[in-house]
C-alpha cells in the first residue's frame, strides 16, 4: 500500500497522507515519498492548485515515535533538513496554491504540514496543537516561525508551552484556519475551492505566492521593489493580455498560462 496517494479531479491534485492505522505517523517512508509526490505534482504543468490531506480519521499525528524512536540527536537534525525540510519547502516554494484539509486533528510537525500550506479548511471537529514540550522538545519543521507569523510571539509562545488542543473555532479566529466547515465535507470544500483557483492566472498567482511569502522579511520598499520586477512579465504575458481583453468583453477570461 502506498503511504502517499495521489487523485486528480481536473486540474486539482489531491494529495493524501497514507498510514490511518498509525494516524499518519511519518516515518522515513512517509515523508521521502510526500517529497516526491510533491516534487511530481509541482512539476506537473497541467496541475492548476492542491490540497493535501490525511486518511482516516486524522490529517497527521506528526513524528510516528513508534514505529521509528528518536535515537540519535544528529540523524533527527538530518531528518529535519534533508527529509521534512524538503517536503515543507516544496509545499512553500511551488508555484501553485496549496490547501491543507484538516481533518480530525493536525499534531506536532503535522502542524507544520498544514500551517505551511497557502490556506487551511478545517473540519468543526477538528484541533490543532503543539505538543513538543511535554516530551522536552521544541516545535520543529519551521513551527516557531509559522506560529510567530501567524498568531504573534505570546500567543505562539502560550501554544508551545502549553501543549493544548487548539479547536478548530478558534483556529479560525487565530489565523491558523481560513475556513471551518462540517467534518464530512473537509476534503470537497478544499477541493471546491482549489477549482476556483484554478481560473486564476498561473502566472500572476505563482508569483502572488512568491510575494506574499516574502514579505515578512522584506521592508516595504523592498517589496516595492520584488512587485514591479514581478509584474513585469506578467505584463508581458498572454494571460494579462486574455485579462484585459475579458474585461472589455464582460466575460469570464480563459488563462492558459502563458
Amino acid at each position: 500500500m502506498s503511504e502517499v496517494l495521489v487523485e486528480r479531479r481536473g486540474r486539482v491534485a489531491i494529495v493524501t497522507l497514507n498510514r490511518p492505522e498509525s494516524l499518519n505517523g511519518f516515518t522515513t517512508g512517509l515523508r521521502n515519498a510526500l517529497k516526491k509526490e510533491l516534487q511530481a505534482v509541482a512539476a506537473d504543468d497541467s496541475v492548476r492548485a492542491v490540497v493535501l490531506t490525511g486518511a482516516g480519521r486524522g490529517f497527521s499525528a506528526g513524528a510516528d515515535l513508534k514505529a521509528e524512536p528518536m535515537t540519535s540527536g544528529t540523524e533527527v537534525e538530518r531528518q529535519l533538513n534533508e527529509e521534512y525540510g524538503a517536503a515543507l519547502r516544496e509545499i512553500a516554494r511551488m508555484p501553485k496554491p496549496v490547501i491543507a484539509a484538516v481533518n480530525g486533528f493536525a499534531t506536532g510537525i503535522g502542524g507544520s504540514f498544514a500551517l505551511v500550506c497557502d490556506l487551511v479548511v478545517m473540519g468543526e471537529g477538528a484541533f490543532f496543537q503543539v505538543p513538543f514540550a511535554k516530551i522536552g522538545l521544541v516545535p520543529d519543521g519551521g513551527l516557531t516561525w509559522l506560529l510567530t507569523e501567524r498568531v504573534g510571539h505570546r500567543r505562539a509562545f502560550e501554544l508551545a508551552i502549553s501543549g493544548e488542543r487548539v479547536p478548530a473555532a478558534k483556529c479560525l479566529e487565530w489565523n491558523l484556519a481560513n475556513r471551518v466547515v462540517p467534518d464530512d465535507q473537509v476534503v470537497a470544500a478544499a477541493v471546491a475551492w482549489a477549482e476556483q483557483l484554478c481560473d486564476a492566472a498561473p502566472i500572476a498567482l505563482g508569483y502572488m505566492k512568491q510575494l506574499l511569502r516574502s514579505a515578512p522579511g522584506m521592508g516595504y520598499e523592498q517589496t516595492i521593489r520584488a512587485e514591479a520586477r514581478l509584474q513585469a512579465p506578467c505584463i508581458e504575458s498572454q494571460d494579462f493580455a486574455e485579462g484585459v481583453a475579458a474585461f472589455r468583453e464582460k466575460r469570464a477570461p480563459k488563462f492558459s498560462g502563458q
